[in-house]
């Protein structure tokens, strides 16, 4: 499918329909609207994977979502006769400003009827709040910031998305550039078969830088998590400080990050990478829980009855799918066959446990020495996100 041509912001802005008013969420009833719309919006998509309605009230929640201790969001919702069509998030993040040196609102938790003066709506009214806040420009999608979901697909709409990405009907993109938007950077997912032999000259290098550096790898270790915590912290700030839009998480936000995960994780999949016994690199690839999410249907309880509980259990159970969800080296240890080595042990020990393949994601489009390394593995490129931006 071709990607969204990029728009010019001179171009004119649609029309806001007269019956269509755009609302701050203020009542938890306003609340229960914007989670609930999606629901009927996506029926009958394939591809979508249902939110557990329970999970997306604790990541609205200001006392459970750890960046609500220092960013701020507001919701707005937009109506048509009483009807919610539309809704979505302005995000201020004054530690990515901070980091950056810039003065950019992010939007997020964007959906829309296929109506562009809707969208044009909830754009005016969120723009007006960021206005309000001092910034010069907007970026997004940013849920809510760029240590969780980033961008709106643009490319894959045939597979459902993997865990912690986004996925979004095609129209979206000609509604947010309708809107005054361009693209400010693409974000690339791989697809890798764990059943695909990865090619021999890269294994031979691989295995000889391995003995050259004294590179050993362990998984991590779970009874010591506290400690083992604060190695892959040290390495995530390091392995990312200069890419774009990275920002770092506060300790609360990792340690709530790391205890979710620790839900879902199989520990033979986290691995460490250590030279000389000084940790240096680290990957996480979690199983594709999307797959027992989409059993759910968005809620443990039906009726008073744990139902959905039930089938998103044995759904659990049938989990062949996986997301390597990060790779970071620490500056100063790249370009030493680190990152083909984690990539070899992942595969190697997905294809023990059981597991088919899944999804490498996401890549910045410019980060030409990740891409090609995935591609040397067997990756095939499989789904781009894109973050938009716009002056305000």
């Amino acid at each position: 499918m071709a990607l969204p041509a990029e728009s010019s912001t001179a171009a004119a802005l649609p029309a806001i329909p007269p019956d269509v008013t755009v609302t701050p969420v203020r009542s938890s009833a306003d609340k229960t609207a914007f989670i609930r719309m999606v629901y009927p919006l996506y029926r009958g998509d394939p591809n979508w994977v249902p939110p557990l309605e329970m999970e997306r009230k604790d990541f609205l929640d200001p006392r459970k979502n750890a960046f609500l201790e220092f960013g701020e969001v507001e919701l707005f919702l937009a109506r048509r006769g009483g009807e919610v069509v539309g809704r979505i998030a302005a995000v201020k993040d004054p530690h990515y400003n901070e980091f950056h040196g810039t003065n950019d609102g992010f939007f997020g938790l964007f959906e829309c009827v296929n109506d562009a003066g809707v969208a044009r709506a909830l754009f005016d009214a969120a723009a007006q709040w960021l206005r309000a806040q001092g910034f010069v420009n907007v970026l997004g999608p940013m849920n809510f910031s760029t240590n969780h979901e980033v961008g709106l697909l643009v490319d894959g709409f045939s597979t459902p998305a993997a865990i912690m990405t986004t996925y979004n009907p095609p129209y979206y993109g000609a509604l947010i550039e309708a809107c005054g938007f361009t693209k400010a950077k693409d974000l690339f997912s791989f697809e890798l078969s764990a059943s695909a032999e990865p090619p021999e000259k890269v294994v031979r290098i691989a295995e000889k830088m391995r003995q050259r550096e004294g590179i050993t790898v362990r998984c991590v270790n779970l009874k010591d998590f506290p400690a083992e915590v604060v190695r892959l912290k040290e390495i995530y700030n390091s392995a990312w400080e200069k890419n774009w839009g990275f920002v770092p998480m506060t300790d609360r936000e990792f340690d709530h990050l790391a205890r979710d995960m620790k839900q879902v994780v199989r520990p033979e999949l986290v691995l460490i990478a250590e030279v000389k016994g000084e940790p240096v690199a680290f990957s996480i690839t979690l199983p594709d829980a999307n797959e027992a999410l989409k059993a759910a249907n968005g809620r443990l309880t039906s009726y008073g009855l744990p139902i959905g509980l039930v089938k998103l259990l044995l759904a659990s159970r049938k989990i062949r799918r996986l997301r390597l969800v990060t790779l970071g080296i620490k500056e100063g240890y790249r370009r030493r066959g680190i990152d083909a080595i984690l990539y070899l042990d992942t595969l190697r020990t997905a294809r023990r446990l059981g597991y088919e393949g899944g999804e490498i994601s996401w890549t910045l489009e410019d980060n030409h020495l990740v891409n090609r390394a995935i591609e040397s593995m067997g990756g095939k490129r499989s789904k781009t996100h894109r973050v938009y931006q716009r002056p305000l």
